[in-house]
């Protein structure tokens, strides 16, 4: 399965333990793939998805303790519908995605949460974090979208609204703030699934950050020595070292002869020994001398 069926498998054991935050829930997937039968007035999915039926059917069970087993009964779905504070029994509209939730479903922190989980649940889906981070849930209309982005922002999360197809996707692409998500709808298998990934790929960056940076210091060095040779070479060619000065014959002579070591161990070989700083200088006097022959 992909991650985000992994995700769902696990929502739909998380099962809210007060009725109002099992309405939350319900309205949340009722609003976006619920529907009213034109001639029957029976309400239904118009998802054939089995984890959202599943939930859905444990919902309404918890809730209403209708046994749905073959379905509701006209009776049964404008019970569900009152609840819900949904006025659209009368005209029987085929579709309920002109609804949005009841201010009062969602006004404590655990209706959030159980509106947010039953809104991804019957439109939503999350990537592979393997592959990148992408969380998002597919609204019929801007007012459902944006009921959604005030409802993430209250768990501090800056969701993104786009239009789509005829429709409005309300999205997340940060890793932490997806994380954050899988908390709220509590889903918490997933949650360490994902931190595990990232805490992966942040070793991963930082190890290659520092490779990468010792890498351009090694071949900064590489580099620097190769000139230095080149140098002291064509110093030695014009003019010989009989004529430079003691310090600096020394040390050119001490470069040739170890032209892989660093500016400290040629110090060491100096009589007496030098220090680094020290090692520069005489190195930067001779590069002077050689670019003005």
């Amino acid at each position: 399965m992909s991650f985000s069926s992994d995700v769902k498998s696990e929502l739909v054991r998380q099962n809210s333990k007060s009725r109002h935050c099992q309405l939350a829930e319900l309205a949340g997937i009722l609003e976006l793939e619920g529907r009213l039968d034109e001639k029957t007035g029976v309400l239904t999915l118009s998802s054939d998805n089995e984890l959202l039926e599943e939930k859905f059917r444990m919902l309404v069970s918890k809730a209403f303790g209708f046994d749905v087993t073959e379905g509701l009964n006209e009776k049964q779905s404008r019970e569900i519908l009152t609840a819900l504070h949904w006025n659209c029994v009368a005209d029987r509209e085929s579709v309920l995605y002109r609804q949005r939730a009841d201010g009062l479903l969602t006004q404590r922190t655990c209706g959030k949460r159980a509106f947010i989980r039953g809104a991804f649940m019957a439109a939503g889906s999350i990537s592979d974090p393997n592959k990148s981070y992408h969380f998002e849930i597919v609204c019929h209309t801007m007012e459902q979208a944006e009921q959604l982005q005030k409802l993430i922002a209250g768990f501090e999360a800056d969701a993104k609204i786009v239009e789509r197809k005829e429709r409005f996707v309300l999205y997340l692409k940060e890793g932490s703030q997806i994380v954050d998500m899988l908390n709220v709808m509590e889903a918490y298998v997933a949650l360490m699934q994902l931190e595990n990934v990232r805490i992966l790929k942040e070793m991963r960056n930082s190890v290659n950050r520092k490779v990468n940076c010792e890498t351009a210091n090694i071949n900064k060095t590489v580099n620097a020595a190769v000139k230095q040779m080149e140098d002291i070479k064509k110093i030695r060619e014009v003019i010989g070292f009989d004529n430079l000065p003691a310090a600096l014959a020394e040390i050119a002579q001490v470069r040739l002869d170890h032209p892989e070591a660093t500016l400290k161990e040629l110090g060491t070989f100096l009589d007496p020994p030098v220090g680094k700083s020290g090692v520069n200088h005489r190195l930067r006097k001779l590069a002077e001398m050689a670019e003005n022959l």
